[in-house]
């Protein structure tokens, strides 16, 4: 049925599609039309050859089925479904049938890709979880290899493969009851769908003065009440004239500068001029860019390297904002760190921060995003300890608002409120792998067998952790699996300690990445030569700490082997590090933590890395096979 107002390229009942005379007239047409508004641009031959062989197939196997199954005639079809918020991610097909939801990808293949298995998974996965019209159905994934002859229906990793000689036989068999009752699906149609935005998105829907997306997700992960109590402590420090600390602590991917962002943004805009201005702060550089390059502004985002330069020390400039939101505050700079920058000042950037803070007259608000265990470089290693040491050093008395946890560690606070809508404790980043933050974990305290359980659980949420030792069937991995999804960002990631990347093509070293805009890294669009999805260009931990991929590539190192049963890092070198070996594990903790749909794990086929890549296979993770090059 022809609608432009409809998300899809076509949809209607089953019955009424197979009454279609002229399908390259009514339905072909509608299809492009779809595709044009979806892409910006017409479809091209091969799409419009693809689409013809799925109305063979699809139209062959509905008359098959309406013979065994004559309700089939009332169930709907639709095509190219376009998810909402997510430009370019199309199912080629979607059965609403009783109250199942069949999901169909066609391949023009005679044998299963496994970004392709992925791929129609995903579209499941992101449909239970996001579409409210499907969170109560069951979605099962079928991959239609075009090109086979096969008469069977093969299970692979929860998904039926089938010909289109067998797919009569998948469907007959996942659905084997009728009722008068199915899915309605103009409300379908209508359902609102929500995805988890990355960062960078989120960021932009902020600051333009959009609703963010209700995810389910972040309601049910505290996040409006951190908000909340956020506002309520800021509404008390600018009432009372006093001096507060609000500590958000949380899991890596858990929503800190999310939380971060939508305070700052709902706190720079109100009726009392100046005086209850914020700005979100980072020492975190390339989070910095990339937000300011999304945003085209440096008003709302700014370096607190540069904040600090401008007014902390001997300077008698006052800021505008009394509200500041510091990210990653846990790896403010210890008193020798500073001393030894061009700032050259013999005091830690948080007793620096609070002098400011001070000199302000009558009240300040400070929020410290806090990532814990995230310490990677020089000078960072003090954490939150270092706060409480500045509150001591300071004249006026400053009010903590922290979680539980972390309350006893701030000895030095006039008061302090312990709160524990002030963790997050649930990571938005994975989905609904909730057990990824904890087989890292596993994985980096040497816990093996216990992480090998771990990652069959993930496996089954819908997340994918990958492991090869040839870097190309890791690209074309992830090159085919997201495959004309503009809004899908892959790309090489790999700890700046390795030595022995550079040779097999992840060119990870400072004379490399010291020149990486990162900017158009993590934003332009997959075909720019600055894109991430080039493949060319290497982030380390420095480069992507706070910022994520859809599915990155990470080169793992010699920075960091198995051997004796224990991690070994590699020899510290002149780095200044009080526990250099916990800034290498921290490093990859980091680097493990950046994926939204999961990660591939390259390790260089050296006999070298030959412990490390067995017990990383040991510690659950899939190798990824050579048929995934196309």
């Amino acid at each position: 049925m022809l609608n432009s107002n409809r998300p899809c390229g076509w949809a209607g009942t089953i019955s009424s599609f197979l009454k279609i005379e002229k399908p390259k007239d009514e339905w072909l047409v509608s299809l492009k039309k779809h595709h044009k508004r979806c892409m910006g641009e017409s479809a091209k031959s091969s799409q419009i050859s693809a689409w013809r062989d799925t109305y063979k197939i699809i139209s062959n196997t509905l008359e098959e089925l309406k013979k065994t199954k004559p309700g089939s005639a009332n169930w709907s079809i639709i095509f190219e479904y376009e998810l909402p918020r997510e430009r370019g991610r199309r199912p080629d097909v979607l059965i609403l049938a009783e109250y199942s939801i069949l999901v169909l990808e066609f391949k023009g293949y005679n044998y299963p890709l496994q970004a392709h298995l992925d791929q129609v998974k995903a579209y499941s996965r992101d449909l239970k979880n996001y579409h409210a019209g499907s969170h109560d159905a069951e979605i099962m994934s079928i991959l239609v290899l075009a090109s086979s002859h096969s008469k069977e229906v093969e299970n692979i990793e929860g998904t039926f493969v089938v010909s289109p000689n067998s797919l009569i036989k998948a469907i007959n068999n996942l659905i084997t009851e009728e009722h008068d009752l199915s899915i309605n699906l103009e409300e379908w149609l209508a359902a609102d769908y929500s995805p988890l935005p990355s960062l960078v998105t989120a960021a932009r829907t902020i600051f333009q003065n959009e609703p963010l997306p209700q995810i389910r997700r972040a309601r049910s992960a505290g996040i409006p009440e951190t908000i909340e109590e956020l506002v309520r402590i800021v509404e008390l420090a600018h009432d009372r004239k006093e001096m507060h600390i609000a500590l958000v602590t949380g899991v890596p991917g858990s929503g800190k500068t999310l939380v971060g962002l939508q305070f700052v943004y709902a706190n720079h805009f109100n009726d009392e001029g100046s005086s209850r201005r914020a700005v979100f702060l980072s020492g975190n550089g390339p989070l910095v860019k990339v937000l300011q390059h999304a945003l085209r502004s440096s008003v709302f985002v700014q370096d607190i390297h540069g904040f600090l330069k401008q007014y902390g020390g001997n300077q008698n400039r006052v800021p505008e904002e009394h509200i500041w939101v510091y990210d990653e505050a846990q790896r403010a700079w210890d008193a020798d760190r500073v001393k030894k920058s061009p700032r050259g000042k013999s005091i830690s950037e948080p007793e620096d921060f609070l002098l400011i803070a001070e000199r302000l007259g009558d009240w300040a608000f400070m929020v410290g995003l806090i990532g814990e265990g995230q310490e990677i470089s020089w000078g960072e290693e003090a954490g939150l300890a270092q706060w409480n040491q500045a509150i001591k050093s300071v004249d006026l008395s400053w009010i903590v608002h922290c979680p539980t946890h972390v309350a006893d560690l701030f000895t030095a606070a006039s008061q302090v409120y312990s709160n524990d809508s002030l963790n997050l404790t649930t990571s938005l980043r994975t989905h609904l792998a909730e057990d990824v933050q904890l087989w890292v974990s596993q994985l980096l305290e040497e816990e093996i067998q216990l992480a090998e359980g771990t990652a069959a659980e993930i496996f089954n949420q819908g997340f994918d952790m990958y492991i090869t030792r040839d870097l190309e069937v890791a690209k074309a991995y992830v090159q085919c699996r997201y495959q004309g999804e503009l809004d899908k960002r892959y790309g090489l990631l790999a700890s700046s300690k390795a030595k022995n990347l550079s040779k097999y093509g992840i060119a990870n070293g400072y004379i490399f990445t010291r020149n990486l805009r990162v900017g158009p890294w993590y934003n332009d669009p997959p075909y720019s030569d600055r894109s991430c999805c080039q493949l060319r260009n290497v982030a380390t931990e420095f480069e992507c700490q706070g910022l994520e991929l859809d599915l990155p590539i990470i080169g793992w190192g010699d920075d960091l082997r198995w051997s004796n049963n224990l991690w070994q890092s590699s020899p510290q070198g002149r780095s200044k590090a009080r526990d250099y070996h916990q800034l290498v594990i921290n490093s990859y903790r980091v680097l493990l933590t950046r994926g939204r749909d999961g990660f591939v794990i390259f390790v260089p086929p050296t006999a070298q890395m030959d412990e490390t890549y067995s017990v990383l296979t040991e510690a659950g993770l899939s190798i990824l096979c050579d048929r995934c090059l196309v």
